[in-house]
């Protein structure tokens, strides 16, 4: 069995998506072992200034760093990552699952990640060239995971 860390920077606010998370991870529970790790976004006083979101993605990088498995497979979500099919991702994860069995994703925050993140994550993940809600963004993740886990089991759930 794989275990799977989710590293998130803020919390899910809405009702309806916090019980889509909790569906999938139910599911998803069936192939993998799971934690999710919810970190406090850092606050920022002057969202135009590039300085000052460079330090508040400094602060939540090194907490997001401080969290991370160390022997896990790291994959950071970010705009400039490589995109996957889904089969093609089952495959990835399957890798892992034979290698240490561990995988740890990581999503920032709204305004992304410090790249000291990216650097230590082997993999940087694309879902879409198209820009989707950070919240959904977490049930979005959910759901490929359990996906590719179906995939790997030969269910037929994908089709």
């Amino acid at each position: 069995m794989i275990y799977i860390t989710l590293i998130t920077v803020g919390t899910l606010k809405e009702d309806y998506l916090r019980a889509a998370a909790e569906e999938y991870k139910k599911r998803l529970s069936a192939y993998a072992k799971i934690e999710e790790v919810s970190l406090k976004e850092e606050p920022i006083r002057d969202e135009d200034n590039p300085a000052e979101v460079e330090r508040a993605l400094g602060a939540e990088g090194e907490r997001i760093l401080a969290a991370m498995p160390k022997d896990a497979l790291r994959i950071a979500l970010c705009v400039e990552g490589k995109q996957y099919s889904s089969e093609e991702f089952a495959a990835l994860l399957d890798r892992a699952k034979d290698g240490a069995g561990k995988v740890c994703l990581v999503i920032g925050s709204s305004h992304g990640l410090a790249p000291e993140v990216k650097t230590a994550c082997g993999i940087r993940l694309s879902v879409s060239k198209m820009t989707f809600p950070h919240q959904l963004m977490r049930v979005m993740l959910w759901e490929i995971l359990y996906r590719s886990m179906t995939i790997s089991a030969g269910k037929k759930y994908h089709k």
